[in-house]
């Protein structure tokens, strides 16, 4: 894979518990690929506990970089382990994205701008949570107890189509305008993000892509890659191997979060 210079990444797969919940553990995955079409990679993202995130820049040649490495610099700022505990909340998370929309617009004169989805990990009375956050199309789902769905709602031309039934979603994955975003950080009239509280289930597995993954593959194949490789390292590289196998059109960018909590076993697949 391709590193990406606006990543940042924990030093080790293995997360252990915050003060708050010591049973809780996380195993993450991740990657990110140039494609075979494009000639930068406009992805960045986050992978440090508490943030999983994934930013898909918009805005041509080098200002898309420049978007999403804001977007997750700033995110790299929501409070760790260290002393807090994970009592980050959706209004926290809120005007984390304020500021990196603001610091996009300084920076690139609101001419580029930045998706965002992924998870933040939270605990509400000592239960552990999955914030999840979107702005944009990247997506997330969520793997539990052998099936796989979507999180996350896209902001996006062709999703307000399906949501009118005006197209189905097979209409929608060859739509001439699916790539066109109705919101975004940096750009827009609108920065607030869409979130979901989903109690952290034993052996619950996530994914956070950018739409170069999904745009390549469809939910049937994510599926049969999430539940066929166990570890989560090995899950993103087939990801992204299969995308470029299935023509590459766009960055490809993945993370893959596996939780155990106390008493259960790991496990993401089956």
């Amino acid at each position: 894979m391709n590193e990406q210079p606006d990543a940042t990444t924990p030093a080790s797969p293995d997360s252990p518990a915050s003060p708050g919940n010591e049973g809780l553990r996380l195993r993450c995955g991740y990657g990110t690929d140039r494609g075979l079409r494009r000639e930068t990679n406009e992805d960045s993202f986050i992978a440090a506990d508490p943030v999983f995130a994934v930013a898909d820049g918009m805005g041509g040649h080098e200002a898309g970089e420049v978007a999403s490495g804001i977007c997750v610099r700033t995110l790299a700022g929501i409070p760790q382990l260290d002393g807090g505990g994970r009592d980050v909340t959706a209004g926290v998370v809120q005007q984390y994205l304020f500021a990196a929309d603001a610091g996009i617009r300084e920076a690139t004169g609101s001419r580029a701008g930045t998706t965002l989805s992924g998870v933040v990990v939270v605990e509400q009375l000592g239960v552990p949570y999955w914030l999840v956050l979107n702005i944009g199309d990247s997506r997330t789902y969520r793997l539990s107890h052998g099936r796989l769905a979507q999180v996350s709602v896209d902001h996006s031309e062709v999703q307000e189509l399906i949501d009118a039934g005006r197209i189905s979603q097979a209409q929608a994955a060859v739509h001439p305008r699916r790539h066109v975003v109705t919101r975004a950080l940096g750009t827009g009239d609108e920065a607030e993000a869409d979130y979901w509280l989903l109690p952290i289930q034993d052996g619950d597995r996530i994914l956070v892509c950018s739409d170069g993954l999904n745009g390549e593959l469809d939910d049937d194949q994510i599926a049969r890659i999430l539940t066929s490789e166990a570890d989560p390292q090995a899950a993103v590289d087939e990801l992204i191997e299969a995308a470029l196998r299935s023509g590459g059109r766009d960055n490809v960018t993945a993370i893959v979060v596996d939780a155990q909590t106390p008493g259960g076993e790991a496990s993401g697949v089956g």
